[in-house]
């Protein structure tokens, strides 16, 4: 032949068209056979099929299947336009954006509506294709991870470790394989060839753009794109298997080869042939494998996704692989009962076995198979991820099966309170997920000095959960902060020794109500502050944030702390700079703390009752001392985060007294005790209910704004939580002798420090 097409026929049509550079892309074949092709943002298809037109906009997939022509639409949400798709050894999707694709396959929500974008799930634009490392032609410890290519905003080649996660799958950058300051090298694919060389495909282009000055820029090389070849110094490239022209059972053993691209090859090859021919070679060659070989499952799944790419089934080997022992094969096996369900009558007892599976990629795998089974019986079944640990691309897959079209329609309108319960859940999983990066971020993070460190806000505790960090001079920092607390947070690193000023600094903001909504970051305080964060938690926009930044270059104790007033007090940490790790951990050890003791009541016997005015005054050093001011009045002066300690003491005397402080959740006072307010929208409120009426609940949701009252109708409120412990931290005394805390007491039964009638007057502020 002539390498020409002789007949050309028009299978599709209605794709969007409104920019070429994003119109469809990416058309690989997947391992069982079907056709799967992108595109990419500004883009609205209606294509017309014999089961109905199908529809999609800015960003999704598509998945052709020839034999029957049905056209499938998934995994739409807003993004721009990304690139690049393979599959891992067990037919895992891989792309860019998502990385982890597999997990976005749930059909689509009604049009035109699409999934929301993945918070937290690693995505890249400017990434345009991938390769598994599986040919002995590369180097041993490559193998089972993937090279990709990366045209913006770097130019590279890149080298990345494949890792299964608690909920997924996820890359780990290792090293680059070519790097290029020329700008003019522009990788945008590369495949292994047959003898186990890999191919690049280099754009080459000083102009990258594709405006339409870009295209007119007399500087656009039309004529100069490379073809890199890469093989491995001292490792020789081996013979390829013959593919064309070989018979079944030749192209059946080649499914036992480790390399994709062969298997990916024969499969095409297999299909030239007559269906039932192969079939009846491969229900032999299914038969005569060895369970003893450690590929065993893996050939199975093979024999599985050849059943499909010729149109025929076999029932048992797919039941036998969703109970077998491997949890890839089930995962794999469990995609399948997205196609092979008519024809298995057991098929929702399988669905439920999966989603109830120990391993978190099958249970995946039943959330997005309900979706193409499209029945109630299907989404009853798939509820049973709800009894397991949800986060991740788990989360994003169930949340995804439950929005698209085929589900909705079983219990949007049933007033379906599980399924709601189990959306929210799976949206306040993914709300505490890492944001996807950009490229900018992505090269940070890629730094190979560079130290991660997760730190959450502990519930109910305010307390961090990492309270120690240790760095070098210089050393980029990633600190991964998230709030799942019912309480808003932030975290701020200030200069050595610059805790208190700026923690004084932000409560002095509180005075003044303007700033009852703010990140209580003050700006006055700049020059003693490194990094802060925003607010995040249950009533700000987000609760997580990424801190990126290089540790100090002067060795040091930079503590860091959460400034929303009263907080600081309690709320802290130290990062620990050093020129070298030995000395870091020799500063870290020499904090010693300032705790006196972890106070208990049985300290106490009985408090002596003293309120002579030097008895006094040394109780008001201890009440600053205790940082009690940080979230009380007494006396008129504090701020008002918490009850008024002149009327705590009309309560309370003595030891009573006392024992509220050293055990504050014993006795919350209910006016001030903090609820969560679930939401039936998915939303999470906090704040103190004022007020209960027939049909409403009235909450302040910010104590520094008594009067700024959120009103709530009752039926929008799924559940109600009270905090089991008091907004007060328990330990504030610890720092304190026993002296002074009967001091304290004695402070606080007085009412605080009175000032003489005739200065009153003159003090009157």
């Amino acid at each position: 032949g002539d390498g020409k097409a002789d007949l050309r026929r028009i299978v599709l049509s209605g794709f969007g068209t409104e920019d070429s550079h994003h119109a469809l892309h990416d058309f690989a074949w997947t391992p069982d056979g079907d056709l799967i092709f992108r595109e990419s943002i500004f883009h609205h298809s209606q294509v017309e099929t014999p089961y109905g037109p199908i529809r999609q906009q800015n960003s999704g997939w598509f998945r052709f299947q020839p034999r029957d022509q049905k056209l499938l639409s998934f995994g739409t949400y807003p993004s721009t336009n990304p690139w690049g798709v393979t599959f891992d050894d067990w037919g895992q999707h891989q792309a860019s954006h998502p990385v982890f694709a597999a997990a976005f396959h749930a059909l689509d929500p009604p049009y035109p509506q699409q999934n929301p974008r993945p918070a937290g799930l690693r995505a890249y634009s400017g990434v345009c294709g991938a390769e598994f490392v599986d040919f002995n032609t590369f180097p041993d410890e490559l193998q089972g991870g993937f090279i990709k290519v990366r045209y913006k905003p770097t130019n590279r080649v890149e080298i990345h470790k494949w890792n299964e996660t608690a909920f997924g799958y996820d890359e780990q950058y290792v090293g680059d394989l070519i790097f290029s300051k020329n700008l003019s090298f522009i990788p945008v694919d590369l495949r292994y060839g047959p003898r186990g060389a890999m191919y690049l495909c280099d754009w080459y282009n000083p102009v990258k753009g594709h405006a339409q000055y870009s295209l007119r820029d007399e500087r656009r090389d039309r004529h100069s794109g490379r073809i890199w070849r890469i093989t491995t110094k001292g490792k020789p490239l081996q013979d390829p298997p013959k593919i064309a022209d070989a018979s079944i059972e030749q192209l059946l053993d080649i499914h036992k080869r480790p390399e994709y691209r062969y298997r990916y090859w024969a499969k095409r090859e297999l299909r030239m042939h007559d269906s039932n021919a192969v079939k009846k070679s491969l229900d032999k060659w299914v038969n005569a494998l060895d369970p003893a070989d450690p590929r065993f499952r893996h050939h199975q799944i093979e024999a599985i996704w050849i059943y499909r790419n010729i149109g025929q089934t076999n029932p048992d080997l797919l039941r036998a692989l969703l109970k077998c022992e491997d949890h890839h094969a089930r995962a794999a096996a469990v995609e399948q009962l997205r196609y092979w369900h008519p024809i298995i009558s057991d098929s929702i007892e399988l669905l439920n076995q999966a989603a109830n599976d120990s391993n978190s990629i099958v249970r995946m795998q039943a959330a997005i198979a309900a979706s193409y089974i499209g029945s109630q019986e299907a989404l009853t079944a798939m509820l049973g991820v709800a009894d397991h640990p949800l986060g991740g691309h788990l989360a994003y897959a169930v949340a995804s099966s439950l929005n698209s079209h085929t589900m909705r329609q079983h219990w949007e309108d049933s007033d379906n309170t599980f399924v709601q319960q189990l959306l929210r859940r799976a949206s306040q999983a993914q709300n505490l997920q890492e944001p996807s990066v950009g490229a900018k971020q992505a090269q940070f993070d890629s730094q190979k000095n560079l130290q991660s460190v997760k730190i959450r806000c502990l519930p109910e505790r305010m307390r961090f959960s990492v309270e120690q960090i240790t760095a070098t001079v210089g050393q980029p920092l990633k600190i991964l902060f998230t709030n799942e607390d019912a309480t808003d947070h932030n975290m701020v690193f200030v200069q050595p020794d610059a805790l208190a000023e700026v923690g004084l600094a932000a409560n002095e903001m509180a005075r003044d109500p303007k700033n009852a909504n703010s990140d209580f970051v003050p700006t006055s305080k700049k020059h003693l502050i490194i990094e802060a964060s925003p607010m995040i938690g249950p009533t700000r926009k987000t609760r997580i944030h990424v801190f990126r930044f290089q540790a100090p270059d002067k060795p040091g104790v930079y503590p860091y702390v959460c400034t929303f007033p009263g907080h600081w007090v309690i709320m802290k940490g130290i990062l620990v700079v050093g020129k070298t790790t030995a000395e870091a951990e020799e500063l870290l050890a020499a904090q010693k703390p300032t705790i006196v003791q972890q106070w208990k009541m049985t300290d106490f016997e009985t408090v002596v009752t003293n309120q002579d005015e030097a008895t006094i005054m040394r109780g008001m050093d201890a009440f600053m001392k205790a940082r009690c001011h940080q979230c009380h009045k007494v006396g008129g002066h504090g701020i008002n985060l918490g009850p008024e300690l002149a009327d705590v003491s009309k309560r309370f005397k003595g030891l009573k007294l006392l024992e509220q402080i050293i055990e504050p959740s014993k006795d919350v006072n209910e006016k001030y005790r903090v609820q969560q307010l679930i939401m039936r929208d998915g939303r999470v409120l906090s704040g103190v209910i004022v007020k209960t009426t027939a049909d409403q609940y009235h909450i302040v949701a910010n104590l520094l704004l008594p009067t700024v009252i959120q009103k709530l109708p009752k039926k929008s409120v799924d559940e109600i939580i009270p905090a089991r412990l008091s907004p007060m931290p328990q330990g504030l005394l610890d720092t304190l002798t026993a002296d002074e805390i009967i001091d304290l007491v004695n402070f606080l039964e007085a009412g605080g420090f009175k000032l003489p009638e005739h200065l009153k007057k003159e003090h009157n502020h």
